[in-house]
């Protein structure tokens, strides 16, 4: 980014407010960076065996750290196995080298938008289409964070405008929007992309950002390698950034290629994270009860029957 300035669009500016450690140490504002361009990621811990470790009981005692800020990224329509080990995605397999690779991840269901509910409400809602409008006043991890004094936004690449509710413009579109299907959510809080970048530094991002690259940059109609290329080019700044302020990058897909058992790439990387191949099973609904167990937020729908990630943290 060539050009950075202050956000002017955003939740209260104290729920951005300087975040206590998981050691309980308070992160000054001073210690903030701007945003370097394209820097490559670092290791959250020096490398560790590469045995996969299994079970989500494995351990028990660590807990999920209290992030400043966690940024998910939802691609789409790919396997598992299309996308580790692929040399048309180096930066994604470098980012799942240098952070916790899950290898046993799993989508919910099919087409996009029930997967795109599922991981920020804990429901489908009976969803077998990507239907437009779909509207709930449901709770969800945003409207969760909001009441209890901490921040949400989502962010659409291609959007027009903040809190547009059209369903398909250019190369957006809203099936993989679910900050707008939430009435219960103001619609500042509904952000274009444009808005993400703007800050000076990523300190003033919310606490939760939920990212929706366009249809092409998210591989639905693009390709792998553009797909890739998008996520080096604006999100490898925010991944080195993340390692040394106490925050998160989660790259994962909404669905599978329709190959059976609908198993996807799901990668964390950032600051706490053991470097390692995960083999417990993971779906959208244990990644959202862990977002809800970072910040002490009720279990919402089926994340309720979940546990929360844990032994990935350390």
């Amino acid at each position: 980014m060539t050009s950075l300035t202050a956000r002017s669009v955003g939740i209260a500016a104290s729920a951005i407010a300087p975040v206590i450690l998981a050691a309980g140490v308070v992160m000054p504002a001073s210690a903030c960076t701007t945003r370097p361009a394209g820097a490559a990621v670092r290791a959250a811990a020096p490398p560790t065996a590469s045995a996969a470790r299994s079970g989500p009981a494995r351990a028990r005692a660590a807990q999920v750290p209290r992030y400043a800020h966690i940024v998910v990224v939802m691609e789409e329509n790919h396997s598992y196995s299309q996308i580790i080990g692929n040399r048309n995605a180096p930066y994604i397999n470098s980012l799942a080298s240098e952070g916790a690779l899950f290898t046993n991840s799993h989508a919910i269901t099919h087409p996009s938008e029930p997967n795109y509910m599922a991981i920020t409400s804990g429901s489908t809602y009976g969803l077998s289409s990507d239907q437009c409008p779909f509207n709930t006043s449901k709770a969800n991890i945003g409207s969760e964070l909001i009441a209890a004094r901490l921040s949400y936004s989502g962010y659409s690449e291609s959007m027009p405008s903040p809190g547009y509710e059209g369903c398909t413009t250019g190369e957006y579109a809203r099936k993989h929007n679910p900050t707008a299907n939430y009435t219960n959510l103001p619609p500042a809080v509904n952000r274009t992309f444009v808005q993400f970048e703007a800050g000076a530094s990523y300190a003033s991002l919310p606490t939760v950002s939920y990212v929706d690259p366009n249809l092409l940059d998210d591989m639905h109609d693009g390709t792998i390698a553009s797909g890739d290329r998008w996520l080096k080019n604006h999100m490898s700044s925010y991944a080195t950034w993340a390692m040394s302020h106490n925050s998160l990058l989660i790259v994962t897909w909404d669905e599978s290629n329709g190959s059976p058992g609908n198993k996807i790439a799901t990668i964390f990387a950032g600051a706490h994270v053991k470097l390692g191949k995960y083999a417990e099973r993971v779906t959208h609904y244990r990644v959202l009860r862990t977002l809800e167990k970072a910040y002490g937020l009720k279990a919402l729908g089926k994340s309720a029957g979940t546990t929360p990630i844990t032994d990935v943290f350390g």
